[in-house]
């Protein structure tokens, strides 16, 4: 019979955030997989959990993930978690977890902190929908196709920055997107010195540009503005999406979203013109 894997977030800065099924889960393995052994074993310790730790980080995770898969083969309950917040995103646990579905195993979770949706959370910026970028590519010309790429993205952004960088990238988001666009930078989120700044791209640049920056930072961009279409551009998009089979109401629900028009001034000109 195999075993099971369970996937366990850890707190991203105050320990008080841990939640009790965490503890459970860690206790209950037969062994935890982890980033920093040392790091992790202070977090066993003040959960009162003595298990075996081994290493698991991107330098040695092919490696790992195959130890995972035959312990996992073997029954074993394996725990998985990394410094600070949910494994796999954008952290090591990825390949783990295509181990154990292959292995047959039990994949499981222990949800909990995230730095994204906590700076997403205090951001002010619309929430209904958002993008996770995770870190930018280190390659210039690669982070440079990407930021091309985001640009025009109508979703609130949300990327890791490490401070070494950060002066950097908040100048090449500023000049791709523009300086007007709004933005918080969330530093050391539940920590002692948890800070949230809000304002434009462009202030953000004078503000962090120079400024000697520490702690894990969390970058919130919001949504580009809808492109500016003319009413006949819009009902000409919306008579080839009833051209092609959709109803007239899904047609101007979906321009409207696209155009930035309003809904009802759009279906209201559409249904004129199908009178003319």
């Amino acid at each position: 019979m195999t075993g099971t894997l369970v996937v366990c977030a850890t707190p991203i800065g105050n320990l008080g955030d841990a939640p009790p099924r965490l503890a459970e889960a860690l206790g209950s393995a037969d062994v935890v997989y982890c980033e920093d052994t040392r790091h992790s074993r202070k977090l066993l310790d003040a959960l009162g959990v003595d298990r075996p730790l081994r290493s698991y980080f991107v330098g040695n995770e092919a490696e790992r993930s195959k130890e995972v898969k035959r312990r996992l083969e073997g029954g074993d309950t394996v725990a998985l978690i990394t410094d600070a917040g949910m494994p796999v995103v954008s952290d090591p646990g990825h390949s783990a977890v295509v181990a154990a579905i292959e292995a047959g195993a039990t994949v499981t979770v222990v949800p909990g902190p995230s730095a994204a949706l906590a700076a997403l959370a205090v951001s002010g910026l619309p929430s209904e929908r958002f993008v996770f970028e995770g870190f930018l590519p280190r390659k210039a010309s690669e982070r440079g196709d990407r930021l091309a790429d985001l640009a025009a993205e109508p979703r609130t952004l949300i990327m890791y920055v490490s401070p070494s960088r950060l002066g950097r990238h908040l100048e090449e988001l500023a000049t791709a997107m523009g300086a007007e666009r709004r933005m918080v930078v969330a530093r050391e989120l539940t920590k002692l010195h948890e800070e949230v700044w809000r304002g434009s791209l462009g202030d953000a640049v004078e503000v962090w540009g120079e400024r000697p920056v520490k702690g894990e930072i969390t970058v919130v961009i919001e949504g580009a503005p809808p492109p500016q279409v003319s009413l006949e551009d819009a009902l000409a998009r919306v008579g080839a999406l009833v051209d092609s089979g959709t109803s007239l109401s899904k047609a101007v629900k979906t321009v409207a979203e696209e155009t930035g028009t309003r809904k009802r001034r759009l279906y209201e000109a559409a249904l004129a013109l199908r009178k003319t």
